[in-house]
């Protein structure tokens, strides 16, 4: 499902706190509001609507931008999710954010649809600079702006994506009982993705553009060892084809630029991810894994008062349930922060 506006889905926004006496001492907002908030979400998903969620309900009176291109995160281009808790039937994941972010404006959330352009974080009193110049002031920040899967950008992928096209087996690989499938990738995520949906998969083909995988030697061993997973050497994906669901790859070899194609039921795309860091890169310290570096198991950044939540710290699981949850712990930090501030 291709991304959309969910502008106009929830109520109108609330109200937010006006400290006056610090509005005396704040810089001045452009084009914005003279307020200062308590708390400023940027970037919506699990992550971001969680936090709005607790925030709001100890009576912070969150604003959050959504952005006016992807509000919602990768959920919204996700059909059926069934490992969220609370839905036993399972929920599509466009509704699933709707209803958490209905929720959060349900408490007191601002939503807006508007893209943050950069962030100025020093001091106390921070600054979030919207795209159409716009400046609106606050005590913390929670930066909750995902991750983006890395696409092959090849015809049929986008067309096909959650019709036999997934970048998570995790997510996927349940709707595969059976099925005849191909990894696309040659690292460790790769491998540790294939070796997941031989749990429901009758065949897995791995296919890699090399001869050898850059995956670690125990990773490889355990490939090489599954009867079920079958290597497709010097290979580079052309197409991924069918009409309303995956029905075949189009490969081209590496080394003779011989084209074939390969009978599969689901591609399933694992070269990588980029946490969404553009806003943070050169303000706040990062990981070697390219994530916003926070404190142990708390969302508290190198900068006091900004708190960050989410896949943007997470290169490891990557779930809806756990982005959740890591929402939460940004809510209640920013909570104590303000706190500390009085």
């Amino acid at each position: 499902m291709p991304n959309e506006s969910l502008g106009g889905l929830f109520s109108a926004p609330t109200g937010v706190k006006v400290d006056t006496a610090a509005v005396e001492t704040a810089p001045t907002a452009e084009a914005g509001d003279s307020q200062i908030h308590d708390v400023i979400i940027v970037g919506s998903g699990p992550a971001g609507y969680t936090a709005a969620i607790y925030a709001a309900r100890a009576n912070l009176r969150p604003l959050l931008f959504a952005s006016s291109v992807s509000p919602g995160g990768d959920l919204m281009t996700t059909t059926e999710v069934e490992n969220f808790p609370g839905f036993v039937d399972g929920i599509q994941g466009p509704e699933l954010m709707t209803t958490i972010g209905a929720q959060a404006e349900r408490f007191g959330t601002d939503i807006r649809y508007e893209d943050v352009e950069s962030l100025e974080l020093e001091g106390e009193v921070k600054k979030v600079i919207l795209s159409d110049g716009s400046t609106f002031l606050t005590r913390t920040v929670i930066i909750s702006t995902g991750s983006e899967y890395r696409k092959l950008d090849v015809d049929g992928e986008q067309r096909l994506s959650g019709h036999g096209v997934s970048w998570c087996a995790t997510c996927d690989g349940f709707f595969f009982k059976g099925k005849t499938l191909a990894v696309i990738g040659g690292g460790d995520s790769a491998v540790e993705e294939a070796l997941y949906l031989t749990n429901h998969a009758a065949k897995v083909y791995l296919v890699h553009r090399r001869d050898t995988l850059r995956a670690s030697e125990i990773m490889q061993k355990r490939a090489f060892d599954n009867p079920k997973i079958e290597m497709v050497w010097d290979s580079a994906v052309q197409s991924i084809n069918g009409e309303d669901k995956v029905s075949s790859i189009t490969l081209t070899n590496t080394k003779t630029s011989e084209e074939s194609e390969l009978v599969v039921d689901g591609v399933f795309v694992a070269i990588g991810s980029d946490p969404r860091t553009a806003l943070v890169r050169d303000i706040l310290e990062l990981t070697e894994a390219g994530t916003i570096a926070v404190d142990g198991r708390s969302s508290r950044t190198s900068i006091p008062g900004v708190f960050a939540a989410g896949d943007v710290i997470d290169s490891t699981y990557r779930q809806a349930i756990t982005a959740a949850g890591s929402g939460c712990v940004a809510a209640l930090d920013a909570q104590h922060y303000l706190e500390s501030l009085s």
